[in-house]
C-alpha cells in the first residue's frame, strides 16, 4: 500500500509530502496518522534542521475528508495535536504550497513558520457554507490574520487569491510558480545558517514577547540576551565572526 505521506531528508532539510492527490490531500484519518508520524520523525531526527511541508498534485490540502465526516464521527480529532506539533516544533517548518488550500488545510499553513505559495493558488475558509465552523484551525489562523480579514473570510467563505493571502498575513510570500522552489530553497538555506538552539528560542519569542507587559518583556529579554551571549552557541558564533569563518553549525559549502 502506497503511503499517503512521504518523507525524505537531504542536507539537513526534511521534506514531508502529502501524497493523497486522488482526494486532493484531504485530511483523512489515514493521512493524519501518517502526517503525525512524519512530523514526529522530523522533529526527533538529529540530522534534520529544517522541515518543509508540501503536497502532491494541484491542491495542497482541501481540508477535512468529507466522505469520512458523513458518519458524524470526529475523524479529525487528532488534527489539533498535529497543528501543535508544527507550532511548537523547535525546528523551523516551511510550508511549500504546491497549489490551492481550503478550510483545514489553512490550519496547516498557518501553523508553519513560513508559507510560500504560487501566485496561481487560491484559498477559502469554506466551513460556514457547509454548516460547520473553522473551529480548530482558528487557533493557528487567527494568530496570523489581520482581524478584519479574518472576519471577512471566515464569515463569507469567499475564495481569495495568493496575493491577498500574503497581504493579510496567511502567507509569507506569493511568487510566480516558476520561482516557488527557488524561494523555498532561499528560506531553508537561510535557516540552516542559524544556530539550532537560537532558532528554537527565537521562534518562541516571536510569539510570546508581544503578549508580555513592556517592563516584564525588557527584564526577561535582558536575561535571555545575557544567557545567549555566554552560551556555547553564542561564543562559537562570536568566534566564527571574528575569525571570518562559518560557524560550526553551518553546513559545508555555505559561507
Amino acid at each position: 500500500m502506497e503511503p499517503f505521506v512521504r518523507r525524505e531528508e537531504a542536507g539537513g532539510v526534511a521534506t514531508i509530502t502529502l501524497d493523497s492527490p486522488h482526494n486532493r490531500n484531504a485530511l483523512s484519518s489515514r493521512l493524519l496518522a501518517e502526517l503525525d508520524d512524519a512530523l514526529t520523525w522530523a522533529i526527533g531526527e538529529r540530522d534534520v534542521r529544517v522541515a518543509v511541508l508540501t503536497g502532491e498534485g494541484p491542491v495542497f490540502c482541501s481540508g477535512a475528508d468529507l466522505k469520512e465526516q458523513r458518519g458524524g464521527a470526529p475523524v479529525t480529532a487528532s488534527f489539533p495535536e498535529i497543528m501543535s506539533l508544527i507550532w511548537e516544533s523547535p525546528k523551523p517548518v516551511v510550508c511549500r504550497l504546491n497549489g490551492t488550500a481550503r478550510a483545514g488545510g489553512l490550519g496547516l499553513v498557518a501553523a508553519c513558520d513560513f508559507a510560500i505559495a504560487p501566485e496561481t493558488a487560491s484559498f477559502a475558509f469554506s466551513e460556514v457554507r457547509l454548516g460547520v465552523v473553522p473551529a480548530m484551525i482558528s487557533v493557528t489562523t487567527l494568530r496570523r490574520l489581520d482581524p478584519r480579514a479574518a472576519a471577512e473570510y471566515f464569515m463569507t467563505g469567499e475564495v481569495f487569491t495568493a496575493a491577498r493571502a500574503a497581504e493579510i498575513g496567511l502567507l509569507t510570500r506569493a511568487v510566480p510558480e516558476e520561482d516557488l522552489d527557488a524561494t523555498v530553497a532561499h528560506y531553508t538555506d537561510m535557516l540552516l545558517r542559524g544556530a539550532p538552539e537560537a532558532l528554537a528560542i527565537t521562534k518562541r519569542l516571536v510569539r510570546e514577547v508581544p503578549a508580555m507587559p513592556v517592563d516584564e518583556g525588557f527584564r526577561r529579554m535582558a536575561e535571555l540576551s545575557a544567557q545567549r551571549f555566554t552560551s556555547e552557541e553564542g561564543q562559537e558564533g562570536i568566534r566564527a565572526f571574528m575569525e571570518k569563518r562559518p560557524a560550526s553549525w553551518v553546513p559545508d559549502g555555505r559561507a
